[in-house]
Protein backbone atom coordinates (compact mmCIF):
# COMPACT_ATOMS: atom_id res chain seq x y z
CA UNK A 1 0.00 0.00 0.00
CA UNK A 2 1.06 3.25 -0.65
CA UNK A 3 2.05 5.44 2.24
CA UNK A 4 1.04 9.17 2.07
CA UNK A 5 3.83 11.73 3.21
CA UNK A 6 1.82 14.19 5.42
CA UNK A 7 5.25 15.79 6.13
CA UNK A 8 5.79 17.03 2.79
CA UNK A 9 2.63 19.55 2.92
CA UNK A 10 3.87 21.39 5.84
CA UNK A 11 7.91 20.80 5.74
CA UNK A 12 9.37 21.63 9.41
CA UNK A 13 11.79 24.44 9.04
CA UNK A 14 15.25 22.32 8.93
CA UNK A 15 14.26 20.08 6.19
CA UNK A 16 15.74 19.92 2.81
CA UNK A 17 15.10 22.68 0.76
CA UNK A 18 13.81 20.53 -2.29
CA UNK A 19 10.22 19.74 -0.39
CA UNK A 20 10.03 23.94 -0.02
CA UNK A 21 11.57 24.39 -3.29
CA UNK A 22 12.00 23.28 -7.14
CA UNK A 23 15.30 21.25 -6.98
CA UNK A 24 16.77 20.48 -11.03
CA UNK A 25 19.97 18.85 -11.02
CA UNK A 26 22.51 21.11 -8.82
CA UNK A 27 19.63 24.07 -9.05
CA UNK A 28 17.31 25.32 -6.24
CA UNK A 29 14.72 27.63 -7.57
CA UNK A 30 12.78 29.00 -4.21
CA UNK A 31 11.69 32.27 -5.89
CA UNK A 32 8.26 33.66 -4.21
CA UNK A 33 7.68 30.53 -1.92
CA UNK A 34 7.25 32.57 1.07
CA UNK A 35 10.53 32.06 2.91
CA UNK A 36 11.61 33.93 5.94
CA UNK A 37 15.18 32.31 5.87
CA UNK A 38 17.68 30.43 3.75
CA UNK A 39 16.64 26.98 3.68
CA UNK A 40 18.80 23.97 4.24
CA UNK A 41 20.32 23.29 0.58
CA UNK A 42 21.43 20.21 -0.66
CA UNK A 43 25.47 19.75 -0.38
CA UNK A 44 25.89 19.87 -4.57
CA UNK A 45 23.52 23.01 -4.68
CA UNK A 46 25.11 25.16 -7.48
CA UNK A 47 23.08 28.03 -8.17
CA UNK A 48 20.20 29.55 -5.64
CA UNK A 49 17.28 31.65 -6.57
CA UNK A 50 15.35 32.46 -3.70
CA UNK A 51 13.87 35.95 -5.45
CA UNK A 52 10.78 37.59 -4.13
CA UNK A 53 10.60 36.53 -0.69
CA UNK A 54 10.90 37.74 3.03
CA UNK A 55 14.30 36.44 4.12
CA UNK A 56 15.40 39.31 6.42
CA UNK A 57 19.05 38.42 7.26
CA UNK A 58 21.98 36.00 6.23
CA UNK A 59 23.45 34.19 8.76
CA UNK A 60 27.39 32.62 8.13
CA UNK A 61 26.04 29.16 9.07
CA UNK A 62 23.11 29.56 5.80
CA UNK A 63 25.67 28.39 2.91
CA UNK A 64 28.36 26.46 4.98
CA UNK A 65 30.13 23.86 3.58
CA UNK A 66 28.10 24.57 0.09
CA UNK A 67 31.66 24.21 -1.77
CA UNK A 68 30.25 24.01 -5.20
CA UNK A 69 27.54 27.24 -5.00
CA UNK A 70 28.21 29.48 -8.14
CA UNK A 71 25.45 31.72 -7.79
CA UNK A 72 22.91 33.20 -5.28
CA UNK A 73 20.18 35.35 -6.15
CA UNK A 74 18.41 36.70 -3.28
CA UNK A 75 17.16 40.00 -5.24
CA UNK A 76 13.59 41.80 -3.72
CA UNK A 77 13.69 40.16 -0.12
CA UNK A 78 13.99 42.06 3.36
CA UNK A 79 17.86 41.46 3.64
CA UNK A 80 18.66 44.45 5.84
CA UNK A 81 22.01 42.69 7.33
CA UNK A 82 24.15 39.95 6.73
CA UNK A 83 27.01 37.93 8.60
CA UNK A 84 30.43 39.01 7.43
CA UNK A 85 31.66 35.51 6.93
CA UNK A 86 28.00 34.70 4.60
CA UNK A 87 29.87 34.28 1.48
CA UNK A 88 33.33 35.00 2.47
CA UNK A 89 34.04 31.24 2.75
CA UNK A 90 32.59 29.77 -0.73
CA UNK A 91 35.26 28.91 -2.82
CA UNK A 92 32.86 28.64 -6.17
CA UNK A 93 31.05 31.90 -6.10
CA UNK A 94 31.03 33.50 -8.85
CA UNK A 95 27.71 35.31 -9.02
CA UNK A 96 25.87 37.43 -5.98
CA UNK A 97 22.67 39.05 -6.55
CA UNK A 98 20.88 41.08 -3.67
CA UNK A 99 19.16 44.24 -5.82
CA UNK A 100 15.82 45.05 -4.08
CA UNK A 101 16.54 44.82 -0.33
CA UNK A 102 17.46 46.66 2.80
CA UNK A 103 21.06 46.47 3.39
CA UNK A 104 23.01 48.86 5.12
CA UNK A 105 26.52 47.36 4.76
CA UNK A 106 28.04 44.78 2.39
CA UNK A 107 29.51 41.62 3.93
CA UNK A 108 33.20 40.37 3.32
CA UNK A 109 33.47 38.62 -0.72
CA UNK A 110 35.05 35.57 -1.79
CA UNK A 111 38.31 36.07 -4.13
CA UNK A 112 36.47 34.33 -7.14
CA UNK A 113 33.35 36.53 -7.16
CA UNK A 114 33.03 37.73 -10.89
CA UNK A 115 29.70 40.11 -10.60
CA UNK A 116 27.93 41.90 -7.74
CA UNK A 117 24.84 43.31 -8.23
CA UNK A 118 23.49 45.38 -4.95
CA UNK A 119 21.36 47.68 -6.68
CA UNK A 120 18.23 49.31 -4.92
CA UNK A 121 19.77 49.15 -1.46
CA UNK A 122 20.57 51.32 1.50
CA UNK A 123 24.07 51.01 1.70
CA UNK A 124 26.36 54.38 2.14
CA UNK A 125 30.41 54.43 1.81
CA UNK A 126 30.18 53.41 5.79
CA UNK A 127 28.81 50.30 4.70
CA UNK A 128 31.75 49.38 2.30
CA UNK A 129 35.28 48.21 4.25
CA UNK A 130 38.28 50.02 3.25
CA UNK A 131 39.49 48.89 0.02
CA UNK A 132 37.34 46.19 0.13
CA UNK A 133 37.29 45.56 -3.58
CA UNK A 134 41.18 45.54 -4.05
CA UNK A 135 41.98 41.91 -4.17
CA UNK A 136 39.00 40.81 -5.92
CA UNK A 137 41.07 39.87 -9.02
CA UNK A 138 38.17 38.32 -10.39
CA UNK A 139 35.55 40.84 -10.26
CA UNK A 140 33.98 42.31 -13.44
CA UNK A 141 30.71 43.73 -12.76
CA UNK A 142 30.64 45.94 -9.70
CA UNK A 143 26.63 47.32 -9.61
CA UNK A 144 25.71 49.70 -6.77
CA UNK A 145 23.54 52.00 -8.28
CA UNK A 146 20.96 53.28 -6.12
CA UNK A 147 22.46 53.02 -3.03
CA UNK A 148 23.64 56.07 -0.50
CA UNK A 149 27.08 56.01 -1.15
CA UNK A 150 28.99 59.62 -0.97
CA UNK A 151 32.00 58.43 -2.87
CA UNK A 152 33.70 56.36 -5.18
CA UNK A 153 34.62 52.86 -3.66
CA UNK A 154 38.64 52.60 -4.98
CA UNK A 155 41.10 51.05 -5.26
CA UNK A 156 39.23 49.08 -7.94
CA UNK A 157 40.81 46.12 -9.29
CA UNK A 158 41.88 45.43 -13.06
CA UNK A 159 39.59 43.16 -14.06
CA UNK A 160 36.68 45.58 -13.57
CA UNK A 161 34.99 46.27 -16.65
CA UNK A 162 31.35 47.26 -15.29
CA UNK A 163 30.93 50.10 -12.55
CA UNK A 164 27.37 51.14 -11.87
CA UNK A 165 26.98 53.81 -9.21
CA UNK A 166 24.05 55.96 -10.65
CA UNK A 167 21.34 57.71 -8.21
CA UNK A 168 23.96 58.12 -5.02
CA UNK A 169 25.27 61.16 -3.95
CA UNK A 170 28.84 60.82 -5.14
CA UNK A 171 30.24 64.50 -4.81
CA UNK A 172 33.74 64.55 -5.72
CA UNK A 173 36.66 61.98 -6.61
CA UNK A 174 40.42 61.38 -6.22
CA UNK A 175 42.72 61.93 -9.34
CA UNK A 176 43.80 58.14 -8.69
CA UNK A 177 40.32 56.67 -8.53
CA UNK A 178 40.33 55.05 -12.09
CA UNK A 179 44.13 56.00 -13.37
CA UNK A 180 47.85 55.89 -11.07
CA UNK A 181 48.60 59.55 -11.85
CA UNK A 182 51.79 58.80 -11.70
CA UNK A 183 51.72 56.30 -14.46
CA UNK A 184 50.62 58.36 -17.71
CA UNK A 185 50.87 55.36 -19.94
CA UNK A 186 48.57 53.10 -17.59
CA UNK A 187 45.68 51.68 -19.88
CA UNK A 188 42.82 50.36 -18.25
CA UNK A 189 41.38 48.45 -21.57
CA UNK A 190 38.83 46.50 -19.24
CA UNK A 191 36.59 49.11 -17.46
CA UNK A 192 34.78 50.45 -20.38
CA UNK A 193 31.03 51.32 -18.61
CA UNK A 194 31.67 53.50 -15.57
CA UNK A 195 27.93 55.02 -14.84
CA UNK A 196 27.97 58.22 -12.32
CA UNK A 197 24.64 59.77 -13.56
CA UNK A 198 22.63 60.93 -10.84
CA UNK A 199 24.84 62.44 -8.59
CA UNK A 200 26.21 65.42 -7.23
CA UNK A 201 29.77 65.26 -8.75
CA UNK A 202 30.52 67.35 -12.05
CA UNK A 203 32.61 64.99 -13.69
CA UNK A 204 34.33 68.00 -15.89
CA UNK A 205 36.17 69.30 -12.45
CA UNK A 206 38.39 66.23 -12.75
CA UNK A 207 39.92 66.11 -16.48
CA UNK A 208 42.63 64.33 -15.13
CA UNK A 209 40.96 61.32 -13.71
CA UNK A 210 39.98 59.47 -17.24
CA UNK A 211 43.34 59.23 -18.84
CA UNK A 212 44.22 55.89 -18.85
CA UNK A 213 40.30 54.97 -19.37
CA UNK A 214 39.04 53.56 -22.94
CA UNK A 215 36.32 55.91 -22.66
CA UNK A 216 34.98 58.62 -19.88
CA UNK A 217 32.10 57.58 -17.38
CA UNK A 218 28.48 58.31 -18.14
CA UNK A 219 27.59 61.63 -16.00
CA UNK A 220 27.48 65.50 -15.71
CA UNK A 221 29.98 67.30 -17.63
CA UNK A 222 28.41 70.95 -17.02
Amino acid sequence: PSHPMPWAASAPPDLPSCLLCLCIGTSVYCDDADLEHIPLLPPETTYLYARFNRIGAIRASDFRGLKKLKRIDLSSNFISWADADAFRLLPSLQELILPENRLTALPELPRSIVRLDARLNRIPSTGLRPEAFQDLKQLQFLHLSDNQLDHIPAPLPESLRSLHLQNNNIQTMHEDTFCDSRDHSQIRRALEDIRLDGNPINLSLFPNAYFCLPRLPTGRFS
